[in-house]
């Protein structure tokens, strides 16, 4: 039997129409080709000897954040599964980030792309998604922004590629250089390379859904904390078992925190979570911003502040180990919202008793003087004790 290893050598010409969605799948796996892995960067923190601590630098992707990766999962899986084709609409719904990646990818292969968005998306993020070709269509009730998403690709004959639904399921949380097997790759060298905890944000719940089951399938003994935000669903869903929370108001950290608990979020691979308030979150960007001499955004700010919490725990208990979270995207894109003091007391938020209190903790070892909103999974099994 004569077979054609080749694309341009199938014999159907004109009529194989699966062509140009195997170029645009081509073009996206050549990309991932060229870009080098994210650098896992070890912070230095003396007072903390015996707890080491890391960050992943989403930072670094092509268009700079931990979005990228899900945006390109999202784009194989669309056209793997038929959903796009050759001039297809796609539309997303999205506070930022996710549009800016997408974007990209819909240019990559030469599609149109439309991103609905909060207004109070930051002016940044506004430009880089119209930077890649994107438009914005920006609308005032953010509880309207599923609805609204997939009105406007039903309008356009387009594709609603919907992040909240598909995070969870477009990543293989098994390996092919996920976030989890990468960080777990890096880590293979240093001095404890099974982290005790890696924290992450919950924003579709993808990434957390991607690391916990991937914990599991490696049964590995770390554990996942999940650090949720202020105006979001999240954490009353996963402390009372019930998916049916919902919040009224917006979260003013871009890329966490929900209305509604998202159908990515999966709540059984999460061994804990924690609610951070607002101004706590701009505390920590802030304070890892000096630690390490560039302005991260606020979601990293969240992730680490959780972190911190627990090696407080860890340093209280007489523990060594290692804690790893995320740097999700950098603090240009927010120069005009969380870095900006008129910004911040316009919206009644004070980050500097926060800021006193994470510094001493890092300074000193000292008990981190924080409380908030923190619960363990109630239906762990793996410890039921943690």
């Amino acid at each position: 039997m004569q077979t054609f290893p080749f694309r341009h050598l199938n014999p159907a010409g004109p009529a194989y129409r699966r062509g140009w969605v195997d170029e645009a799948v081509a073009a996206i796996e050549a990309d991932q080709c060229r870009t080098a892995d994210t650098h896992l960067i070890r912070l230095i923190v003396p007072a903390l000897a015996g707890i080491d601590i890391y960050l992943k630098d989403e930072s670094t992707h092509p268009t700079g954040s931990l979005k990228h990766r899900l945006a390109r999962s999202l784009f194989l899986y669309a056209l793997c599964n038929g959903h796009i084709r050759e001039g297809t609409p796609v539309v997303e719904a999205s506070s930022g980030s996710t549009a800016v990646s997408e974007a990209y990818f819909a240019q990559m292969i030469g599609v149109p792309f439309y991103a609905v968005m909060p207004r109070t998306t930051s002016a940044e993020k506004i430009a880089a998604i119209e930077h890649y070709g994107g438009n914005c269509h920006l609308i005032d009730d953010g509880r309207a922004l599923y609805a609204e998403a997939g009105a406007l690709a039903a309008r356009l004959g387009g594709h609603y590629m919907d992040q909240f639904t598909f995070a969870e399921r477009a990543t293989d949380w098994r390996g092919n250089n996920n976030i989890a097997e990468s960080i777990f790759t890096q880590l293979q060298g240093e001095p404890r390379p099974l982290p005790d905890w890696i924290v992450m944000g919950a924003g579709t719940g993808g990434t957390s859904a991607t690391i916990g089951r991937y914990l599991r399938y490696r049964q590995y003994p770390t554990r996942l904390c999940v650090a949720d935000v202020e105006h979001s669903a999240f954490f009353d869903c996963f402390s009372s078992q019930d998916r049916s929370h919902v919040c009224d108001r917006p979260s003013l950290i871009e890329g966490v925190g929900r209305p509604r608990c998202e159908p990515s979020f999966v709540p059984g691979v999460v061994d804990r979570m924690m609610k951070i308030p607002d101004a706590a979150t701009i505390a920590a960007m802030n304070v890892l911003s000096r630690r390490l001499r560039r302005a991260v955004g606020g979601s990293t700010g969240t992730n680490f502040l959780a972190l911190c919490r627990l090696a407080s725990e860890m340093r209280k208990a007489n523990q060594t180990g290692s804690l790893v979270t995320l740097i999700c995207d950098s603090g240009e894109r927010y120069r005009q919202t969380y870095y900006e003091p008129a910004w911040l007391k316009a919206r009644g938020l004070d980050p500097a008793p926060f800021e006193a209190a994470l510094s001493s903790f890092l300074d000193t070892a000292q008990p981190l003087g924080l409380e908030f909103e923190d619960v363990t999974n109630p239906q762990n099994l793996r410890n039921p004790e943690a």
